[in-house]
């Protein structure tokens, strides 16, 4: 898959794979004892996430390269079937407001001018940068250095997008509402089947098209329990995982999966330490990016997750036999992912979410700005692929790394 580094002789947990087992067990105990269970609960969820990320690779800037390029859908089917399972389990817990006796909320968010350009931009940054916000921060955890400088540049990114988000949230827009708000959660339910079912109908009609058959999953080496546990996992499996986890999120947070505002807080906690006052900025004026900005990083349930994540992920690729770091980077390769970094962090901000936040979260909360969000992501994405071969010297083939 894109995400894969080189396979070491004996894969084992080995010290890169121990460090993280230690940092999630002690962790998880540390954030109970000092922010509450839940933080420490989703600590080990963020961990779950990034197992499932990188033992399925499922990256979604890879799917949508593979269908622009080689008409090859399987990717963007298995992320309808991500989609479709996720509405169900979303829709009738949001419309009741409650989820085991608990309070929760989606992810809800105009649809507008801000959305269009801020996915779009994040669009060609997945090209660019070689990932997504989940990818980036899965493949980074994995050991792909490259990644590390896609990582920083979209922290800096996602800063420079609190200082213009209020410009761009005064642009027009739709008021945020939720397809089950109308419809009902049933009506939205079976509105959206009907969106994702056509979509794959779509695909798979390119497909055969192009191909005369559809791409079968390609076989393991390992099987039963040591492909559970050593990778690499089927993608539906991978899908699978992801919306449980997800779900167990908006049980346990009240809220669903997010990724990039823990950047934004990153960045700016960073930028006060080195004497710069992000509360100037509209962005970290309202209530609740005010409190996160005074408070620690560990209180920060997105934040928690993502630290969750990356050691998950570094634990799945030390059974994998593959955390393998290099340094060895093109600086084409560095240009790109710095370049695409910033795109990623600045459209995710003023989009009100990346791939994960406005596109599966958004979409499993029913909210329109997710489905624009795809849109506009989408054709981010065909003008980055077009863009790679002159960052990457690549040919133009859906096979390159990223």
């Amino acid at each position: 898959m894109a995400y894969a580094q080189t396979l070491t002789p004996r894969p084992g947990l080995g010290l890169p794979g121990t460090g993280a087992l230690v940092v999630l067990g002690l962790g998880t105990i540390a954030l109970a004892l000092t922010q509450g269970a839940a933080q420490g609960a989703l600590f080990l969820v963020g961990g779950a996430l990034g197992m499932s990320l990188y033992h399925a690779a499922f990256g979604f800037t890879s799917a949508w390269r593979v269908f622009i390029l080689d008409r090859r859908g399987r990717g963007l089917r298995v992320q309808m079937l991500l989609l479709a399972m996720a509405v169900v389990l979303f829709f009738p817990a949001l419309a009741s407001g409650t989820l085991f006796g608990n309070e929760v909320r989606g992810l809800v968010s105009p649809a507008g001018l801000g959305v269009i350009a801020g996915a779009f931009i994040f669009g060609i940054g997945m090209q660019l940068g070689g990932g997504c916000a989940s990818g980036t921060l899965f493949t980074a955890g994995g050991g792909n250095a490259r990644m590390l400088i896609t990582l920083v540049f979209f922290i800096v990114g996602s800063v420079l997008g609190t200082v213009h988000f209020d410009w761009w949230a005064s642009l027009p827009a739709l008021e945020p509402v939720a397809l089950w708000q109308p419809l009902g959660p049933w009506g939205g339910i079976a509105l959206s089947l009907a969106i994702f079912g056509t979509i794959a109908l779509i695909t798979m009609r390119v497909e055969r098209n192009r191909h005369g058959t559809l791409e079968q999953p390609p076989e393991s080496e390992r099987h039963g329990m040591a492909r559970w546990l050593r990778g690499p996992w089927p993608l539906v499996g991978g899908a699978v995982a992801l919306v449980v986890l997800n779900f167990l999120t908006l049980a346990i947070s009240g809220r669903p999966w997010g990724i990039t505002s823990a950047f934004a807080l990153w960045g700016a906690k960073i930028a006060q330490s080195i004497g710069i006052d992000p509360t100037a900025w509209g962005y970290w004026q309202r209530p609740a990016n005010a409190e996160a900005l005074q408070s620690s990083v560990f209180s920060d349930v997105t934040s928690v997750m993502d630290f969750g994540i990356i050691a998950g992920a570094m634990l799945a690729a030390s059974l994998a036999g593959r955390f393998a770091p290099s340094l060895r980077i093109p600086l084409r390769s560095v240009i790109a992912a710095v370049v695409g970094g910033l795109m990623l962090g600045y459209g995710a901000r003023i989009a009100y979410g990346c791939n994960i936040g406005a596109y599966f979260s958004g979409i499993a909360s029913g909210s329109l700005h997710g489905y624009l969000w795809a849109v506009a992501a989408f054709a981010g994405n065909m003008l980055g692929v077009a863009l790679r071969p002159w960052l990457f010297m690549e040919r133009r083939t859906s096979r390159a790394d990223g």
